[in-house]
């Protein structure tokens, strides 16, 4: 009896932590609200597997139930055998032919559509423009994103912005331990790693996106260290047009520090070794074994301080203080001396002016 009551509860506080962890996250976090082409046929596919598997499932149930009623052991017949089955050929013939059918429905679309994502070629092509398959070169890292813009000579780090209603071609691969990149609501996400590059595309629905807001999300879906659950980035998908200005300005930015106080920190950031690992402009030419910590040219602009907490002055000096408390295991800690309040402040107001619009 006491163990029935302990499994009752436990079974009680599992459901209850199911139905409070189905409200977590943001409404566009799921793979279950595609915004996007690879991610509204995945899901079409996800749906189709489990309307099999409930059938197959619903129709082995009632068989069971209908054999235990049907055969139970009644008085009086315990003698009694029921028929025996084994070599009717209609039934081999039945229960072989009903599963091939059912992989075969689940096959075709699978292939078709591994086929059609695995289909790269247009970013390889020798005369490619942009307009017509645009490339984004990502580079996971601990704990952190890299988005180089190689047509457009640019570089975002956390920040991933694309054009809405169009494929975007992405060339993923890690410089430190195997990640995963994974946008859930745009499609299934893909390994990156460090011996190898991998390639795949996806697409962003203008009404889609629209109704998420104005960001997507964008996780690691591989387990890679403490702070792996905190390796989080945004992505922002807008129209061609507003794209192609995006582009123009992030190309022409060279943020200038504007007060005295900014000053101060421009120069801390040089003497402390920052500008060594962070550049301070999208065109950044750097080879990317230098570029070794998120490019800060539109930090001033960003609406999370390293990816995880609100943009706010308090956060950026909280950061700077002890990176190590917000993110366990990352590579800025260690890398630079101990920081004054009035150092923190100084370069809370040089970063915070790092901006393209």
């Amino acid at each position: 009896m006491k163990k029935w009551r302990t499994t009752w509860r436990l079974m009680t506080l599992f459901i209850l932590a199911a139905f409070v962890m189905t409200g977590c996250g943001e409404p566009f976090l799921s793979t279950l609200r595609p915004a996007g082409e690879v991610a509204e046929n995945q899901f079409w596919i996800m749906s189709l597997s489990t309307i099999i598997m409930v059938v197959v499932v619903a129709v082995v149930t009632v068989i069971f139930f209908y054999v235990i009623v049907r055969f139970r052991h009644r008085k009086g017949d315990e003698k009694k055998i029921p028929e025996q089955v084994e070599g009717n050929q209609r039934l081999e013939i039945i229960w072989t032919v009903i599963p091939i059918l059912l992989l075969l429905v689940l096959a075709v679309p699978v292939v078709a559509a591994t086929f059609e994502l695995a289909n790269v070629k247009p970013m390889e092509e020798k005369n490619r423009k942009p307009e017509d398959a645009l490339v984004v070169n990502v580079r996971a890292n601990l704990y952190w994103w890299e988005f180089e813009y190689p047509d457009y000579k640019i570089i975002t780090s956390q920040d991933l912005v694309v054009p809405t209603d169009e494929k975007v071609y992405f060339s993923v691969k890690a410089s430190d331990v195997k990640h995963s990149f994974w946008i859930p609501s745009a499609g299934g996400k893909i390994d990156t790693n460090t011996e190898n590059v991998n390639k795949f595309w996806l697409t962003f629905d203008s009404d889609k996106v629209n109704k998420a807001g104005e960001y997507l999300y964008g996780k690691c879906a591989e387990l890679c260290g403490p702070s792996h659950a905190l390796m989080d980035f945004k992505v922002k998908a807008v129209p061609r047009e507003e794209f192609n200005q995006w582009t123009n300005k992030m190309k022409a930015a060279k943020p200038q520090a504007a007060t005295a106080l900014a000053k101060q920190g421009e120069q801390l950031f040089e003497e402390k070794s920052c500008i060594g690992c962070h550049a301070v402009a999208p065109a950044d030419e750097r080879p990317e074994e230098v570029r070794t910590a998120p490019n800060l040219g539109n930090f001033g602009e960003r609406t999370k301080v390293a990816g995880i907490l609100p943009h706010t002055d308090e956060n950026i000096k909280k950061w700077l203080e002890n990176p190590e408390k917000y993110k366990p295991g990352n590579k800025m800690t260690g890398k630079y001396p101990k920081l004054s309040g009035q150092e923190i402040e100084a370069l809370t107001a040089y970063m915070k002016g790092l901006k393209v619009e």
